[in-house]
This record gives structure tokens, C-alpha cells and sequence, in this order.
């Protein structure tokens, strides 16, 4: 069932929306950086980022780390990118909310940002289930999964068959549309070796396999 909303919403539409998650459900979240935080350099960042998300559900799967190419405003440091499954049982608000802290935590302040800057994390809900959610302060899908290389290369490396409830085609898909596309070069998203960031991941895997 595809569930769609305005995140301008009332208090009880919120409360319907609760109840709807009455089950654990898995959102995928892109992370960037290209500017050290309290953290250290970017690896480190995504790396102590990563690790907060575990406070909001379960991280299932890292993917690779990436160096991308900044788009939109080229005089900045490349990124460091990656992208994050988390089972959750937060509302979509819920999460918005509670990823915004983690950026502050780690520096950012997205007033006092501009577009495509570079910037000390970045936190991204890209899908949420069969969430879609149009308004002023939430939109998912997120209103540029489709057109962005350095988000499509890592969400494919670990859900090629997630959905887009919104377009209707799975990971795979949008990202191979990318490939003909002007602008889109799939080459400019490389992986990367980082222990940091290796660590993480196999801290997780260890975790949940647990009894």
C-alpha cells in the first residue's frame, strides 16, 4: 500500500500516520561531506554519523564510501558520500526531525547554508517506504533521487530493487537512466578504501548478529 501525505499536516493526520508504522520499515538515507567537523575530515563524520543513526533503528547495510564530484557549484572540495539502510519505526517526521540534530551536531546549520555549498554533513531521507510525501518541509522521494549520480551509485550498491513509489521503477532503473543523461557521469562517483568507514560497518554486522 503506497501511502501519500503533505508534511504540512495537522496533529491528527500525524497520529494516522503513527499508526500506520506499526511496523519496523526501512528508509534509505544519503549522507555527504566535504568540510571537516568537530568529528574530524569527512570520513570521519560519515563514519560517527553512521553510528548515530543506530539510535533511531537498525542500520541493516552501509554502502561503499564514494569521492563525487560536487554538482552544482564547482568551487568546493569533493564529497565524501554514502548511503544508509535504516529499519525504523519513527513516523517520517519523526526521522526528518531527529537527522536535522544529528547535521547540527556535527556543525551544520542549514540556515546559514546555501545550495550545493559545501558543508560539514549532509543528512537526506531518500525513500521511506511507500511513503510519498509532498510539502514545504518533507518531500518523499526525494525531489532529486532520480537526477544524482552520488546518491543513485550507493543506494544501487545496496537496494537495487527498492522502489520509487513515486515513478514507479525500482533503483536499478533510475540509475541506468542516468547513464545517457548529460551532466550524470556515473565515472565521477568512485569508491574509496577507508578503514574508518569499514569499521563502522563491520561493528554493525557483528551487532546484529547478536542473540
Amino acid at each position: 500500500m503506497r501511502v501519500c501525505i503533505s508534511s504540512s499536516v495537522p496533529l491528527g493526520v500525524e497520529l494516522l500516520v503513527r499508526d500506520t508504522l506499526n511496523k519496523m520499515r526501512t528508509a534509505y538515507i544519503g549522507m555527504g561531506a566535504n568540510l571537516p567537523s568537530n568529528a574530524g575530515p569527512p570520513e570521519a563524520t560519515l563514519a560517527a554519523a553512521a553510528a548515530r543513526l543506530e539510535s533511531l533503528g537498525r542500520v541493516a547495510a552501509r554502502s561503499s564510501l564514494y569521492s563525487t564530484e560536487p554538482v552544482g557549484f564547482a568551487d568546493q572540495p569533493r564529497f565524501l558520500n554514502a548511503v544508509a539502510a535504516l529499519e525504523t519505526g519513527l513516523t517520517p517526521f519523526e526521522l526528518l526531525g531527529a537527522v536535522l540534530l544529528i547535521e547540527q551536531d556535527f556543525g551544520r546549520n542549514r540556515l546559514f547554508s546555501f545550495a550545493n555549498g559545501p558543508r560539514t554533513l549532509d543528512i537526506d531521507i531518500l525513500l521511506f517506504g511507500d511513503f510519498v510525501i509532498g510539502g514545504s518541509s518533507l518531500v518523499i522521494p526525494h525531489p532529486r533521487l532520480t537526477e544524482r549520480a552520488f546518491v543513485l551509485v550507493p543506494l544501487n550498491e545496496i537496494a537495487p530493487r527498492a522502489l520509487d513509489p513515486r515513478s514507479g521503477n525500482i533503483v536499478s532503473q533510475l540509475l541506468q537512466s542516468l547513464v545517457p543523461g548529460p551532466g550524470n557521469e556515473i565515472k565521477a562517483v568512485v569508491p574509496i578504501q577507508s578503514d574508518l568507514w569499514r569499521a563502522g560497518a563491520d561493528s554493525g554486522a557483528a551487532d546484529s548478529g547478536k542473540s
